[in-house]
């Protein structure tokens, strides 16, 4: 099939080199949710994060990413709880998934400083393949025809978050069940969703008075391709904008990779700004410079934020992390 050959076959090349199965955020660091719903209720306020991403831009079949979060917390700031709806789509494939998070936050310290939450999600997650977008050259090819155009699984997601004032870091795992329901030979047509685990680790080192430094690295494995890694640094000045970078690679120590896969890596740079103590925009640009053809195709990433303040806040900054 030459659509579905030259559109996705390309696309999964790359997807597979990158190690990335799951949606792809570079500006995750402003939606911890995403990463981990353990996240849920750590900023002690309502607040809703949405993001857009398109993937190589002018690669036909290229991934387009939107996602929706809103977090916040109750009971004391002990309880946080969050939804988020996202919507993926990569050549005649689309996913959409909703969760339900909920996370128990326990307090490490008598000022609550410092904090351990445990959190766990549950939602779904629905398979879409748009046949009428491939182009077989057997229009009477059995695995498109008998292909299950719809599904609908359940998934579930697992997650700890530690945070202080200056200081984070969390492990979680997600595509915990939708596995289970991808046996049938009648799915094969969609690319099965593999458990996924990251860690996080970051902090925030003052500078001056008015410049702060915040470092995180990021850690994606999925048990099958490379060990993707993400090393970030960011600059806050004022108070009020984030400039920052982030390289992205990948890790080849597994048995079951060839050993002259190309490597593949990624520049991104980033820039968000408080226009008020509500609203927060944010803009990442992604290059690939590992050789490959995606090098021709650029990465554009936009964010919002919006907070609902809350007075009872304990953090020092509940936007830092």
């Amino acid at each position: 099939m030459k659509k579905l050959i030259t559109s996705i076959g390309l696309v999964l090349l790359f997807l597979q080199t990158q190690a990335q199965q799951d949606a792809q955020f570079s500006q995750y660091m402003f939606n911890g949710l995403y990463i981990n719903p353990a996240y849920a209720g750590y900023r002690q306020q309502w607040n809703v994060n949405m993001f857009y991403r398109t993937q190589w831009t002018g690669f036909p079949g290229a991934p387009k990413t939107f996602s929706l979060a809103a977090d916040g917390s109750a009971n004391n700031d002990r309880v946080g709880i969050g939804f988020q709806v996202m919507n993926d789509k990569l050549g005649a494939q689309n996913n959409t998934s909703f969760y339900a998070t909920y996370a128990y936050r326990i307090p490490l310290d008598a000022y609550s400083d410092k904090t351990l939450a445990l959190g766990i999600s549950g939602g779904f997650v629905q398979q879409q393949l748009d046949v009428n977008a491939l182009d077989p050259i057997d229009h009477n090819d059995p695995l498109l025809m008998n292909a299950q155009k719809t599904k609908l699984m359940p998934d579930a997601r697992f997650g700890v978050f530690y945070n202080s004032e200056r200081f984070y870091a969390g492990v979680s795992a997600d595509n915990l069940i939708t596995n289970l329901f991808q046996k049938d030979e009648i799915y094969r047509t969609y690319l099965p969703l593999k458990p996924h685990m990251y860690f996080t680790v970051g902090g925030l080192v003052p500078l001056s008075t008015t410049l702060l430094l915040k470092p995180s690295i990021l850690v994606k494995e999925d048990f099958a391709g490379p060990t993707s890694l993400d090393l970030n640094s960011f600059l806050l000045i004022d108070k009020k904008i984030w400039v920052g970078a982030s390289y992205r690679t990948a890790i080849f120590s597994k048995n079951n990779l060839q050993s002259d896969l190309m490597k593949s890596s990624a520049i991104v740079g980033m820039i968000e700004v408080f226009v008020n103590d509500k609203l927060r925009l944010g803009y990442a640009y992604d290059q690939t410079i590992n050789g490959t053809a995606a090098n021709n195709y650029t990465t554009h990433e936009i964010s919002l934020g919006y907070f609902f303040l809350n007075p009872k806040a304990k953090m020092l900054s509940p936007r830092y992390f």
